[in-house]
Protein backbone atom coordinates (compact mmCIF):
# COMPACT_ATOMS: atom_id res chain seq x y z
CA UNK A 1 0.00 0.00 0.00
CA UNK A 2 1.47 3.32 -1.00
CA UNK A 3 2.21 6.00 1.73
CA UNK A 4 0.86 8.63 -0.35
CA UNK A 5 -2.73 7.79 -1.49
CA UNK A 6 -4.40 10.30 -3.94
CA UNK A 7 -7.48 10.24 -6.60
CA UNK A 8 -8.91 11.66 -9.30
CA UNK A 9 -11.57 14.05 -8.33
CA UNK A 10 -13.00 15.17 -12.22
CA UNK A 11 -15.37 18.12 -11.89
CA UNK A 12 -15.03 18.73 -8.19
CA UNK A 13 -16.12 22.45 -7.56
CA UNK A 14 -13.30 22.95 -4.83
CA UNK A 15 -10.14 21.59 -6.85
CA UNK A 16 -10.61 21.45 -10.91
CA UNK A 17 -11.14 19.25 -13.03
CA UNK A 18 -8.35 16.54 -13.04
CA UNK A 19 -6.09 17.49 -10.04
CA UNK A 20 -5.27 15.10 -7.98
CA UNK A 21 -5.12 15.67 -3.77
CA UNK A 22 -2.88 14.25 -1.89
CA UNK A 23 -4.58 12.39 0.79
CA UNK A 24 -1.74 11.18 2.98
CA UNK A 25 -0.15 15.47 3.39
CA UNK A 26 -3.97 15.99 4.26
CA UNK A 27 -4.66 13.71 7.09
CA UNK A 28 -1.38 14.17 8.83
CA UNK A 29 -2.10 18.00 8.47
CA UNK A 30 -5.10 18.06 10.04
CA UNK A 31 -4.08 15.09 12.37
CA UNK A 32 -1.25 17.80 13.86
CA UNK A 33 -4.06 20.64 14.12
CA UNK A 34 -6.70 18.34 16.26
CA UNK A 35 -6.02 19.99 19.40
CA UNK A 36 -6.44 23.26 18.31
CA UNK A 37 -9.35 22.48 16.59
CA UNK A 38 -10.82 21.28 19.32
CA UNK A 39 -10.77 24.41 20.90
CA UNK A 40 -11.30 26.43 17.97
CA UNK A 41 -14.83 24.26 17.36
CA UNK A 42 -15.80 25.01 20.98
CA UNK A 43 -15.41 28.45 20.72
CA UNK A 44 -17.31 28.91 16.97
CA UNK A 45 -20.13 26.94 18.70
CA UNK A 46 -19.78 29.44 22.04
CA UNK A 47 -20.12 32.09 19.56
CA UNK A 48 -23.17 30.78 17.99
CA UNK A 49 -20.99 29.68 14.50
CA UNK A 50 -21.74 26.03 14.24
CA UNK A 51 -22.14 26.00 10.45
CA UNK A 52 -18.31 27.05 10.01
CA UNK A 53 -17.09 24.18 12.24
CA UNK A 54 -19.66 21.78 10.82
CA UNK A 55 -17.95 22.98 7.26
CA UNK A 56 -14.40 22.57 8.50
CA UNK A 57 -15.22 19.04 9.94
CA UNK A 58 -16.49 17.82 6.90
CA UNK A 59 -13.83 18.70 4.62
CA UNK A 60 -11.75 17.65 7.44
CA UNK A 61 -13.12 14.65 8.05
CA UNK A 62 -13.60 13.86 4.41
CA UNK A 63 -17.46 13.68 4.85
CA UNK A 64 -18.32 16.56 2.58
CA UNK A 65 -18.46 14.09 -0.65
CA UNK A 66 -20.98 11.32 0.82
CA UNK A 67 -24.97 11.92 0.10
CA UNK A 68 -25.85 11.41 3.99
CA UNK A 69 -24.12 14.60 5.21
CA UNK A 70 -26.69 16.56 3.08
CA UNK A 71 -29.46 14.83 5.49
CA UNK A 72 -27.62 14.48 8.67
CA UNK A 73 -25.79 17.53 10.12
CA UNK A 74 -24.73 17.31 13.20
CA UNK A 75 -26.01 20.01 15.24
CA UNK A 76 -24.29 21.94 18.23
CA UNK A 77 -24.46 19.01 21.08
CA UNK A 78 -22.50 17.10 18.35
CA UNK A 79 -20.21 19.44 17.37
CA UNK A 80 -19.23 19.94 21.08
CA UNK A 81 -19.13 16.32 21.99
CA UNK A 82 -17.17 16.10 19.07
CA UNK A 83 -14.52 18.71 20.16
CA UNK A 84 -14.53 16.37 23.72
CA UNK A 85 -13.38 13.24 21.32
CA UNK A 86 -10.62 14.97 19.59
CA UNK A 87 -8.61 15.76 22.69
CA UNK A 88 -7.04 12.65 23.49
CA UNK A 89 -6.56 12.16 19.88
CA UNK A 90 -5.08 15.81 19.84
CA UNK A 91 -2.56 15.11 22.43
CA UNK A 92 -1.85 11.70 21.44
CA UNK A 93 -0.71 14.00 18.02
CA UNK A 94 1.53 15.65 19.82
CA UNK A 95 3.88 13.13 20.59
CA UNK A 96 4.70 12.99 16.13
CA UNK A 97 4.78 16.26 16.34
CA UNK A 98 7.18 16.58 18.25
CA UNK A 99 9.49 14.05 16.79
CA UNK A 100 8.94 16.30 13.82
CA UNK A 101 10.03 19.43 15.40
CA UNK A 102 13.11 17.38 17.23
CA UNK A 103 14.11 15.74 13.34
CA UNK A 104 13.80 19.54 11.97
CA UNK A 105 16.09 20.83 15.14
CA UNK A 106 18.36 17.99 15.61
CA UNK A 107 18.36 16.30 12.45
CA UNK A 108 18.32 18.43 9.78
CA UNK A 109 19.52 21.79 11.63
CA UNK A 110 21.87 20.21 14.03
CA UNK A 111 25.13 22.43 13.12
CA UNK A 112 22.76 25.45 14.06
CA UNK A 113 21.64 24.21 17.14
CA UNK A 114 25.33 22.28 18.45
CA UNK A 115 28.10 24.38 18.12
CA UNK A 116 30.60 22.07 18.90
CA UNK A 117 33.39 20.81 19.70
CA UNK A 118 32.22 17.21 17.70
CA UNK A 119 35.15 15.26 19.49
CA UNK A 120 32.66 13.44 21.26
CA UNK A 121 29.33 13.61 19.08
CA UNK A 122 28.16 10.62 17.04
CA UNK A 123 29.79 11.20 13.55
CA UNK A 124 32.59 13.40 15.06
CA UNK A 125 35.02 14.97 15.22
CA UNK A 126 33.89 16.95 12.00
CA UNK A 127 30.61 19.49 11.55
CA UNK A 128 29.87 16.84 8.25
CA UNK A 129 30.50 13.84 10.30
CA UNK A 130 28.11 14.63 13.31
CA UNK A 131 25.64 16.12 11.12
CA UNK A 132 25.08 13.20 8.63
CA UNK A 133 24.76 10.94 12.01
CA UNK A 134 22.52 12.82 13.83
CA UNK A 135 20.40 13.16 10.67
CA UNK A 136 20.39 9.56 9.73
CA UNK A 137 19.52 8.59 13.24
CA UNK A 138 16.33 10.56 13.18
CA UNK A 139 15.57 10.05 9.72
CA UNK A 140 13.65 6.97 10.93
CA UNK A 141 11.61 8.64 13.76
CA UNK A 142 10.63 11.66 11.53
CA UNK A 143 8.92 8.69 9.28
CA UNK A 144 6.95 6.89 12.28
CA UNK A 145 6.19 10.57 13.17
CA UNK A 146 4.28 11.41 10.07
CA UNK A 147 3.40 7.39 9.83
CA UNK A 148 1.48 7.89 13.34
CA UNK A 149 0.43 11.25 12.35
CA UNK A 150 -1.67 9.74 9.36
CA UNK A 151 -2.73 6.60 11.51
CA UNK A 152 -4.28 9.35 13.89
CA UNK A 153 -5.91 11.15 11.71
CA UNK A 154 -7.42 8.09 10.25
CA UNK A 155 -8.76 6.57 13.16
CA UNK A 156 -10.26 10.34 13.81
CA UNK A 157 -11.84 10.07 10.63
CA UNK A 158 -13.42 6.90 11.49
CA UNK A 159 -14.58 7.88 14.89
CA UNK A 160 -15.71 10.99 13.20
CA UNK A 161 -18.09 9.16 11.49
CA UNK A 162 -20.97 9.14 14.40
CA UNK A 163 -21.55 13.03 13.68
CA UNK A 164 -22.84 12.20 10.19
CA UNK A 165 -24.99 9.34 11.60
CA UNK A 166 -22.75 6.38 10.76
CA UNK A 167 -22.07 3.39 12.77
CA UNK A 168 -18.44 3.47 13.92
CA UNK A 169 -18.36 0.34 16.27
CA UNK A 170 -16.33 -0.55 19.07
CA UNK A 171 -12.75 -1.10 17.38
CA UNK A 172 -11.94 2.45 16.73
CA UNK A 173 -12.98 3.66 20.23
CA UNK A 174 -10.92 0.21 21.59
CA UNK A 175 -8.04 1.53 20.07
CA UNK A 176 -8.11 5.35 21.01
CA UNK A 177 -8.71 4.48 24.44
CA UNK A 178 -5.19 1.95 24.12
CA UNK A 179 -3.56 4.35 22.24
CA UNK A 180 -4.19 7.11 24.80
CA UNK A 181 -3.04 4.77 27.60
CA UNK A 182 0.33 4.21 25.59
CA UNK A 183 0.57 7.41 24.97
CA UNK A 184 0.46 8.35 28.64
CA UNK A 185 2.69 5.63 29.55
CA UNK A 186 5.43 6.77 26.44
CA UNK A 187 5.08 10.05 28.50
CA UNK A 188 5.54 9.06 31.76
CA UNK A 189 8.51 6.78 30.78
CA UNK A 190 10.28 9.89 28.89
CA UNK A 191 9.96 12.23 31.80
CA UNK A 192 11.29 9.92 33.97
CA UNK A 193 14.26 9.45 32.23
CA UNK A 194 15.04 13.13 31.97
Amino acid sequence: MSFISSRRVGNDSESGSGVIRPRFARRVGYAAVLLPASFVTVGAVAVGRSDKARAWWARACEQGSTAQTATRRPGAARLLAHALLCVPLGLLALIPVGVEILFVLRGVLYPLVDHGPYNHSWGGPSVGGAWLAHFGVSLPFAVAGLGALWLLGRLHSRLAGWMWGRRVGLGPVVVTAAASAGGVALVIAWIHQL
